[in-house]
């Protein structure tokens, strides 16, 4: 049995896992919010930033402003998965008790490190094992859910899994979104690091799925963790307003949707529903208005999702 942690009597150590190119204000806000942290008593946190080819300076504004963060260096194709992997890979050399995915354009609460440990901690004191935390993240003009953790649902079908809003308790997830992700050691032992097939999307939804499939939970916190803007860029590639060149570029750029992780992640979490899963890339990117006729024609109750109940976890006594 793991040992369950008490913030009153033992030091933690948590790694915190970034990676940022050319935000320099953006990364440095991230990194002021996390030192701003409230309640979190002995926890010993260590940043591993990997600068992955900024041309702003953010790497040496890093290095004067927060001199104990390890920056460490890509050539600018590493994206958030390569990065990340990098910064993990690292990290996991000096063995923390935690690691802390936590992307630079998300502002965590005051008290959201210690509101993930204590979640980390009545999942492994109610459950005997030990789980993801995840926090959820909500647009800082609209308070409006962004990120954060799904409920159950198809695999090979990522965009239709419903997104769970937090709630007062602990909710459980089949997946998430990696911008703020709490992941204890031995889960990381046993599932490693961030797979090397993905380049920027889906690496943080395959270890999700890839921690599940060795038996760990995953669970969003009570609330929010903080905020994080959405995405306004994301599924450009779907757009009839593009031309079909453009949209096929955008489709195989780092930031799309390229097909070949894609078949890696479906054939790897979906078995042969690879095949109708691949068929939809396509017609989305070739016939985007015809893929949103289809859907809008769709029965709403083909593939619904269930919202999971509030989960009933108590403190360990």
């Amino acid at each position: 049995m793991d040992q369950v942690h008490d913030l009153s009597m033992a030091a933690i150590h948590i790694a915190v896992l970034m990676t940022c190119h050319n935000r320099r204000e953006t990364t440095l806000s991230c990194l002021r919010a996390l030192a701003r942290q409230e309640g979190i008593g002995r926890v010993q946190v260590q940043v591993y930033l990997v600068d992955d080819g900024s041309c702003d300076g953010t790497g040496d504004a890093v290095r004067q402003a927060f001199p104990d963060v390890k920056v460490l260096e890509g050539d600018g194709n590493l994206y958030w998965a390569g990065g990340t992997r990098v910064a993990f890979d690292e990290a996991m050399k000096s063995d923390y008790d935690y690691y802390l995915w936590l992307n630079d354009d998300t502002t965590l609460d005051p008290r959201a490190v210690r509101i993930v440990l204590d979640t980390a901690r009545v999942i492994r004191g109610t459950r005997g094992r030990d789980g993801i935390v995840v926090g959820s993240t909500c647009d800082p003009e609209t308070g409006e859910r962004t990120y954060g953790g799904d409920a159950p649902g198809n695999p090979s079908e990522p965009r239709r899994r419903q997104p769970i809003e937090p709630s007062n308790k602990p909710q459980r997830c089949v997946t998430f979104n990696g911008n703020c992700v709490f992941i204890p050691r031995s889960i990381v032992a046993a599932v490693g690091s961030v797979s090397p097939d993905f380049t920027h999307y889906l690496g943080d939804t395959d270890y999700g799925l890839r921690a599940a499939a060795k038996g760990f939970s995953s669970w969003i916190v009570p609330g929010f963790a903080g905020t994080c803007p959405a995405n306004p860029n994301a599924n450009r590639w779907t757009s009839p307003e593009l031309s079909l060149r453009q949209r096929w570029r955008l489709l195989h750029s780092p930031k799309g949707f390229p097909p070949r992780e894609w078949l890696i992640f479906n054939r790897r979490h979906a078995g042969l529903r690879w095949i109708p899963a691949m068929l939809k890339l396509y017609i989305r990117v070739l016939c985007p208005s015809l893929w949103r006729v289809l859907k809008r024609t769709r029965p709403k109750n083909s593939s619904a999702l269930r919202k999971p109940p509030v989960a009933k976890l108590e403190p360990p006594t």
